[in-house]
């Protein structure tokens, strides 16, 4: 529709799933304080059922983001009439803010986070990158080496401000205990062995190599007569058949979640093939290693759901795209690293066997997180100021 009179129209890109769910406190933060309304769009298929669900009470329409080529960022320029723009992480579309700067729009990056990857892609052709960054009115790198980075590669030290991840500001599902934990736990076949809760390990956002190391830690955990359970979530559900058919070559019982219901006979291993549950599995979780961190994967994935929850948390050396969450965590107390699959099974089954050391690394993961947040609001009130000047 035609932008509201009084009203700024601010359209927020947001590429897959994880950024559109950590832009919500953004947009909540954006209406707090001011009168704005909000178009979102984001690049996959995944990230715009996350969009719609989530948002449709919150801004003015969804969408997908044009290929960024001149005749089709123009005609959704032309629809959409934006005053004000925000890009997240690592998102620099050249066309996009070309209109942008043709239009004296301002443009804005939020938790701008540069990878071990993307800075060594981007130094190649750093005089481009650094044209690009000029053009930001404001940029809000996550943590002060994203600044360091974002510096090296040409940003305007006037325009970054390091306010702090939004992620951490991202509501973590609500704990639960008693009947509904042990509702949940039946859902998935994880019954409970004459009355005591299992050890439940969760293998979050896991990548190729890491399910199989998990698999072969809990089938050795079990042999030794520790009860214990393993809830497996890819990071792509597609890969749910591979996974599968690792599950089938090992003797554990186990479960696939997409083939439908749980049979009634009790299961060792559940795996998660869908899309959107990690949270609320995350919350029956005792140990969570993060995936992602075991060689030859790098970058690793978010461990924030965890700590909120109060989960021990693990990862392998290769957490570069959160390096700074990664170790702020182990100094904290709520994260161990491991070097190897070698290390993470002494790691789990050390974990496993000491109720004791779980407690403590969960209560230091809440503290870390509750010290943590409100970096929405903060860069929400930032560019809201900038927009008046």
């Amino acid at each position: 529709p035609e932008p509201t009179a009084g009203r700024q129209r601010i359209w927020i890109q947001a590429v897959s799933v994880g950024e559109v769910l950590a832009v919500r406190t953004i947009v909540d933060a954006l209406h707090s304080i001011g009168s704005f309304e909000i178009v979102l769009t984001t690049t996959t298929s995944t990230g715009y059922r996350e969009a719609r669900k989530h948002y449709n009470n919150k801004v003015l329409s969804v969408g997908i983001f044009p290929l960024d080529f001149w005749i089709f960022s123009q005609a959704a320029w032309r629809r959409i009439r934006p005053d004000v723009i925000l890009l997240t992480e690592s998102e620099l579309w050249p066309e996009h803010l070309h209109q942008a700067r043709q239009g004296r729009t301002p443009a804005f990056l939020i938790n701008a986070r540069m990878s071990d990857k993307s800075f060594q892609r981007y130094r190649k052709v750093k005089w481009l990158v650094g044209r690009i960054l000029q053009k930001f009115e404001g940029i809000y790198p996550a943590s002060e080496s994203d600044k360091v980075r974002l510096q090296e590669l040409g940003a305007p030290e006037r325009c970054l401000f390091v306010y702090g991840s939004i992620k951490l500001d991202t509501p973590t599902p609500k704990a639960i205990n008693g009947a509904d934990s042990e509702s949940l736990l039946k859902s998935l076949g994880f019954d409970a062995h004459q009355g005591t809760k299992p050890i439940i390990i969760l293998g979050s956002s896991t990548w190729p190599g890491e399910e199989l190391a998990l698999i072969q830690i809990v089938e050795r955990l079990i042999a030794s007569g520790l009860d214990c359970r393993l809830l497996l979530v890819p990071r792509h559900a597609e890969r749910g058949s591979e996974i599968a058919r690792i599950l089938a070559q090992h003797p554990s019982a186990w479960h696939q979640r997409s083939a439908g219901p749980v049979p009634e006979n009790a299961i060792v291993i559940h795996l998660a093939d869908t899309t959107g549950e990690l949270g609320r599995f995350t919350r029956i979780a005792d140990i969570a290693f993060i995936g992602k961190s075991l060689q030859p994967n790098q970058g690793g994935q978010s461990p924030v759901d965890a700590a909120g929850l109060g989960v021990p948390i693990l990862f392998g050396p290769e957490m570069n795209n959160f390096r700074d969450l990664a170790r702020a965590l182990v100094e904290s107390g709520a994260a161990r690293e491991v070097d190897n699959e070698v290390g993470l099974g002494d790691e789990i089954a050390r974990l496993a066997r000491d109720s004791a050391l779980r407690n403590e690394m969960s209560s230091n993961g809440r503290q870390w997180h509750q010290r943590n947040q409100g970096s929405s609001q903060r860069i929400a009130e930032s560019i809201a100021e900038k927009l008046k000047n």
